[in-house]
Order: structure tokens, then C-alpha cells, then sequence
């Protein structure tokens, strides 16, 4: 149990630096996934590449150890400080989606927003703990105009989990924000384009969208 708990919990300290290093660099207007393929030109560097962390293993199993070590009188101060950064970064990647759009002068105040995918993982249906679920709650108090698209994920059981409207089916609408949240298959052959305004914002949680047609990513 406690071999499982602390390979779960290094992969979450070791998202936690990444994320860390995305806000940092974002503040100063540098590419964090530029920084991290420079420095992976070293051979002994670790590459992992910020992101949202859900899920029943890498966002729970931290949780127990953080417990059981403080019956014991000891305080995780790396574990927590890892979980209370991860848990954020729904609510951060909304916050820098808004800054965009104040950039380029769209109206946050019932805009039209689409987020594709709410799993947790990419081509995987699973939507326990997802964080996408905290973008969709920050964003829901500007605007009740979300579309949330998911080819993968069960519309009845997000919508008890979450009490969140799911379609599988590509709308048809022009937005004016479009968040890639979840790298899944399908996305990769979206045209963007026919999805947007003249004036919108694509904001690119997974780093894998043509970075010409993107305002802003992790």
C-alpha cells in the first residue's frame, strides 16, 4: 500500500513543478513547453509537461498518506503544497482563458464558450475528479452560454456527477472562446476555425493545437 501511494503521490509532486512553472512563466510571457523541450536536450532531465490532474489515483492516494502522516505527527508540507497547486489549475486555466479575452476585447459576460472534452483523460471515458469540471464552474459565473462537447463521456452520468449538460455531438455554432481541455483523438482532426468568431480566443490546455491558431496554453 505505501509503494502505491508514494509512486502516485511523486507523479503529482512532479505535475505540481510543471504547473508551478507554467504560472511563472506565463506571468513573465514565455512558452513553458518551449522551456521544457530545451531543457530535456539534457539527458538527465525529467520531461513532464504541466496540466490538470483528476482521476481516482494521482489526485486521492496523495490524500491518504497526507493523513496517516500527521496521525503520526509528521506534516507533508511538499504533498499538500503538490495538491493544493493541482487542485488550482481549473480554476487558473479559466482565469487566463478571461485575461485573453479582455486582451482582445471580447465580452466575457454571457459569452459563447466551448469546451471540448471533460473526461479526465484523453480516449478514456472516465470522468472521476476531473478538473475540467472546475473551468466549466469558474466560467459558469460569467456566462451560462457553455457547450460542453465530449465524444467519449456518458451524458447521463456527468450530468448526475456534475449536474453539467454533455453533448457527444459537434455543434454547429460559432463561439467566441473554444478550450481544448481534453487531448482526445477526435480533436486532433477538428478545423478550429469553423468552430470560432472573427474575434475569439483558443486556449489550449494540452499543448497540442497549431500554435498559429492559439491565444494561450499551459
Amino acid at each position: 500500500e505505501a509503494s502505491k501511494i508514494i509512486e502516485n503521490s511523486q507523479r503529482d509532486v512532479n505535475i505540481a513543478f510543471m504547473n508551478e512553472l507554467a504560472k511563472i512563466f506565463n506571468a513573465m510571457g514565455i512558452d513553458t513547453r518551449d522551456v521544457i523541450e530545451a531543457a530535456a536536450s539534457k539527458w538527465n532531465f525529467i520531461k513532464l509537461s504541466p496540466g490538470l490532474v483528476g482521476g481516482h489515483c494521482i489526485s486521492v492516494d496523495p490524500y491518504y498518506l497526507i493523513q496517516k502522516a500527521q496521525v503520526y505527527g509528521v506534516l507533508p508540507r511538499v504533498m499538500s503544497s503538490a495538491r493544493r497547486l493541482n487542485d488550482g489549475m481549473g480554476e487558473y486555466v479559466a482565469n487566463q482563458t478571461i485575461k485573453c479575452m479582455n486582451k482582445k476585447g471580447i465580452v466575457v459576460k454571457d459569452a459563447k464558450i466551448l469546451l471540448l472534452g471533460i473526461t479526465f483523460k484523453e480516449n478514456c471515458p472516465d470522468i472521476r475528479n476531473t478538473k475540467v469540471v472546475d473551468i466549466y464552474t469558474t466560467l459558469s459565473e460569467y456566462t451560462s452560454n457553455i457547450v460542453v462537447y465530449d465524444p467519449w463521456a456518458n451524458i447521463a452520468q456527468v450530468k448526475h456527477e456534475y449536474g453539467i449538460n454533455v453533448t457527444n455531438e459537434l455543434p454547429t455554432d460559432e463561439f467566441d472562446t473554444v478550450i481544448l481541455a481534453v487531448a482526445h483523438k477526435e480533436f486532433s482532426q477538428l478545423d478550429i476555425s469553423s468552430l470560432i468568431k472573427n474575434n475569439s480566443v483558443v486556449y489550449d490546455v494540452k499543448g497540442v493545437l497549431d500554435r498559429s491558431i492559439i491565444d494561450g496554453r499551459l
